[in-house]
């Protein structure tokens, strides 16, 4: 008998999301009776505005919903991204340069799709979120990583971009407020790297969905913002998940110039079709509603975020920078390393992690899963108590 054809060896190179994984692991474990405390997720601790509820709720009745609609979002929805992107990111757009998609990883996953051709090298500055090496792959490009320290706030600069650029550089991946770090380009930072990318003719791919959760009066302004000409070349990627704790509700989307946004359109109405109708209706009620809730929800996590940075603080060999978006701490536990912790000496921040889950029961995600070892990134969208009985468990392992 002839041996079974092989598997997608494409497939088989892309690595499981880090984050997701340790995630699972922690609620097994708290599923188990474990009282595991999570830091792995990036997902809010909030309930969904009980108004997007209804808005869902109201849809349900309309058998309209119950249908196919267009493959790139509901006509009023699109209008709603627009607007959302002109009073956010200063960009003025059509409803017609909008794809609705399937959370903003489908966005990620088809923003590289669109761009990227076999062999084109994508700057990746590091850490970064864990699915973009795996979507630039699936793209068939290659990932070159940029890697910025805590000395930068885990920010990388014009001078590095150019010093990683060949002539096969086609796209750039900016992230600001970043996942996994909380790190926020200021405006001349940001306006310096797109009039870099708009120089040598780079992409831009702006990761743009944490832009609405940013502390102490910074600003994310978006990079089509900071310099507008850098638009035609630019795929600006956003969703509801965050702001609105939306996660499982799964819409998301991009924007861009018209010819890129045909390739996408081309690509899901193969690959998915439309977003769940009722999940688009609850998303225009999110964006179109009234915002105090989610403003609730940001000044709840900028709380959380003064608390963890100055209990971190308070452990030696843990170096903290102070992130000013999202609702991520990214602290560098090099001084940790090579030291024995209740018989353990931990070399990596993926042995320190796994240390940390045996010891203490703190489930938190290594750098390894972002870029280089020697860094943790600690999610602080969980409830106070919680996030306080976590830090105090590594404060007294680390002791």
């Amino acid at each position: 008998m002839t041996e079974r054809a092989p598997l997608s060896r494409k497939l088989s190179a892309i690595a499981e999301s880090a984050t997701l994984k340790v995630d699972a692991k922690a609620k097994a474990l708290q599923a188990a009776g474990r009282p595991v405390i999570s830091y792995a997720a990036g997902e809010p601790d909030f309930a969904t505005p009980q108004f997007v509820v209804d808005a869902a709720a109201e849809a349900l009745a309309s058998p309209a919903n119950f249908r196919y609609t267009p493959a790139v979002g509901l006509p009023v929805l699109r209008e709603a991204i627009a607007a959302k992107t002109l009073r956010d990111s200063g960009l003025e757009v059509s409803p017609g340069q909008v794809v609705v998609t399937n959370g903003g990883k489908q966005a990620v996953y088809q923003a590289f799709q669109t761009v990227v051709n076999p062999g084109d090298e994508v700057l990746l500055p590091a850490p970064y979120w864990t699915t973009y090496p795996e979507a630039i792959a699936l793209a068939d490009g290659v990932a070159v990583e940029v890697f910025a320290g805590a000395d930068q706030d885990y920010k990388v600069t014009v001078e590095q971009l150019e010093a990683a650029r060949t002539d096969r550089t086609t796209v750039l991946v900016f992230v600001s407020p970043s996942n996994p770090t909380g790190s926020v380009y200021t405006p001349e930072e940001t306006r310096a790297i797109g009039q870099w990318a708009l120089e040598h003719g780079i992409w831009v791919i702006s990761d743009e969905i944490y832009q609405n959760l940013t502390y102490e009066g910074a600003r994310a302004e978006s990079i089509v913002e900071a310099v507008p000409e850098l638009a035609g070349q630019t795929i600006l990627v956003n969703g509801v998940a965050k702001t609105y704790a939306m996660t499982g509700w799964r819409v998301g989307w991009m924007v861009g110039p018209a010819d890129a946004i045909k390739l996408a359109a081309n690509l899901q109405s193969h690959l998915s079709s439309n977003v769940n109708n009722i999940a688009q209706r609850a998303a225009l009620a999110a964006l179109t509603g009234p915002q105090d809730e989610a403003e609730q929800m940001r000044q709840a996590f900028d709380r959380r975020r003064k608390l963890i940075v100055a209990e971190l603080a308070k452990i030696e060999g843990v170096t903290v920078p102070n992130p000013l978006g999202a609702f991520y701490v990214y602290p560098d536990v090099r001084g940790l390393l090579g030291r024995e912790w209740r018989g353990v000496t931990p070399t990596t921040s993926l042995e320190l992690a796994d240390l940390i889950l045996d010891q203490v029961e703190v489930a938190v995600v290594p750098g390894e899963a972002f870029g280089p070892s020697g860094y943790l990134r600690l999610s602080y969208a969980l409830g106070d108590d919680q996030l306080l009985e976590g830090v105090q468990r590594l404060q007294e392992l680390f002791a």
